[in-house]
């Protein structure tokens, strides 16, 4: 070690400032990769639940992204601040610095928008990898999240890269609190108010019934128009991504239902 330090010593100047550079920049690297390690510990650690997190691992590695992001940008900037002060003095090392915020802000106006809205993302709880969105009129899944960017993955498969400055409005489908299992079924007019009433009892009584039912349907006319034929719809709310599988099950039970008392389907 001494030995390593008298080579150090006996090194020209330039070649000294040259490898303090490195080493700023190599410590810089080793301490964003420790405080990444310790975030990720931390966040999966909850003492009052036994060692496991409350925060759900889509929302972990949504934070992780953005705090790596502003952790890395932290580090090098210190050590490209500690770098200059090897080859300039302190005040002209003030002056740089002014001048390259000065001229960083008014050029990379674009750039800090992004950053900024990023590190919002950190308390703004608003999607999380790995959750189906719509973005700028693109519909996808969240795939990975920088403080600068966004990743969206289409259902096409390609990969969409959305600057966070640029997102204002954001479609989330997995945090929808229902969605809609509506039928349309069409029926003679001279059955419209037996049928309506027989429905709605069927919505009432399907409630014990159909698990994923949170209220009882409501029975509308769409076009409001009257004639031989009604087209009555039935609006139905289905416990969030279940209502595909629901939809199935209302049709057999209107059918076998209507049917049973002598109510024939309009062509």
């Amino acid at each position: 070690m001494t030995e390593l330090i008298q080579y150090y010593n006996n090194l020209p100047l330039f070649s000294q400032n040259w490898i303090n550079v490195g080493s700023f920049f190599f410590f810089a690297w080793v301490l964003s990769k420790i405080i990444g390690f310790l975030i990720k510990r931390v966040m999966k650690f909850d003492p009052k639940r036994g060692g496991s997190s409350r925060i759900r691992p889509e929302r972990q590695k949504t934070l992780r992204g953005l705090l790596r992001g502003i952790i890395n940008v932290t580090l090098f900037s210190i050590a490209g601040v500690m770098s200059l002060g090897r080859f300039v003095d302190n005040s002209t090392l003030i002056w740089l610095v002014g001048l390259f915020g000065a001229g960083f802000g008014l050029s990379a106006r674009p750039i800090i928008s992004d950053i900024m809205a990023g590190a919002s993302f950190i308390f703004e709880d608003t999607f999380a990898v790995g959750e189906k969105v719509e973005i700028q009129g693109i519909e996808g899944v969240i795939e990975s999240t920088t403080l600068r960017t966004t990743w969206l993955r289409s259902p096409s498969g390609e990969l969409f890269t959305i600057p966070n400055g640029d997102i204002r409005t954001i479609r989330n489908f997995s945090r929808g609190r229902f969605s809609l299992a509506n039928i349309t079924l069409k029926i003679h007019s001279g059955d419209i108010a037996r049928s309506i009433e027989i429905l709605e009892q069927l919505g009432q009584d399907s409630m014990d019934t159909i698990p994923n039912l949170i209220e009882p349907w409501q029975v509308i006319n769409v076009s409001g128009e009257i004639g031989q034929i009604t087209e009555l719809t039935l609006l139905a709310k289905a416990r969030f991504g279940k209502a595909a599988e629901m939809r199935t099950r209302l049709m057999a039970i209107v059918q076998t239902k209507l049917t049973s008392e002598k109510i024939d389907f309009a062509d």
